[in-house]
């Protein structure tokens, strides 16, 4: 795969290559973040210096179906030694599923100094790179954040509502059998709860990992990008657009792609996705 900045990204500097990463493991000013969706993997071996960040339990509400809030948000960068000028590196299982998830999140909290690294555990494993089990612990330091933002990255069950009312364009980055309905949800998952299947009336099928290079991890170049995006699906960078799957993991890796690495404009993670979309009472859904 070519340098990052080779590739014609828009956002270049949203993605750290791991050879970067190797070089910062003892910058001061760099922490570096493993989010996964299976949480055994960072207590088996990891990044060295890198911190856990998981999904379920440090980013999610313990009670309301909802994201951590303000304070939650604060006191869990502090306590990791995270303040408001540390670069935060992202990376994980799943081609950077949960990663792009987590740096979705942050951005919700306006901490915009954050990347991820490209290709993820898998790239860093393939090379052969040093990993430790050793947890690290970091001084705690202030951390001030802003006013969670529900509007310019996240979209509702209403707002995908609207969108469906006004035709506006929204995408299913999930497999072909749970666009169509056959599954309720991914190949060798099991059910998280979706009543009905099918997707949103008018949502194209694009599945997440069409943007990536399967071998390692990586994002395709910019070129293969706006060709499945824009030559095959007649998406346009100034389209408002709504990207959804089965709970918003997948879905803010594809929110990641076309934001960051393709400049579209106004794209909304809707991370209700289809546990919500499929059990609500009254909402269309096309098979």
């Amino acid at each position: 795969m070519s340098d990052i900045n080779e590739r014609g990204y828009t956002n270049p500097e949203v993605l750290v290559s791991t050879e970067w990463v190797a070089s910062h493991l003892n910058d001061e000013k760099v922490r570096i973040i493993e989010s996964n969706e299976d949480p055994l993997l960072y207590p088996s071996k990891h990044i060295p210096g890198a911190i856990q960040i998981d999904w379920t339990t440090d980013l999610n509400h313990p009670v309301v179906r909802d994201y951590l809030g303000k304070e939650a948000f604060q006191k869990l960068l502090s306590k990791n030694g995270i303040d408001n000028e540390t670069t935060v590196i992202f990376y994980g299982d799943k081609n950077n599923w949960w990663a792009c998830y987590s740096l979705w999140v942050f951005r919700l909290f306006g901490h915009t100094n954050s990347k991820i690294m490209d290709g993820g555990r898998l790239k860093w494993e393939k090379e052969n790179r040093e990993m430790t089990k050793e947890v690290p612990s970091y001084p705690a330091v202030e951390y001030n954040a802003g006013n969670r933002d529900d509007h310019t990255y996240r979209a509702f069950r209403e707002d995908v509502l609207h969108h469906v009312q006004r035709g506006m364009p929204l995408i299913d980055v999930r497999s072909h059998e749970e666009f169509t309905g056959e599954r309720l949800h991914m190949p060798d998952y099991p059910n998280e709860g979706a009543l009905r299947g099918g997707h949103i009336p008018g949502a194209a099928s694009i599945p997440w990992a069409k943007a990536v290079n399967p071998e390692d991890g990586t994002f395709k170049p910019a070129d293969e990008l706006r060709k499945l995006y824009e030559g095959e699906n007649n998406l346009n960078p100034d389209d408002e657009i709504i990207v959804y799957c089965r709970i918003g993991e997948r879905s803010s890796h594809t929110w990641f792609v076309l934001h960051y690495l393709l400049g579209f404009n106004n794209v909304k993670n809707y991370d209700g996705s289809w546990t919500e979309w499929g059990n609500s009472v009254g909402v269309p859904i096309q098979k």
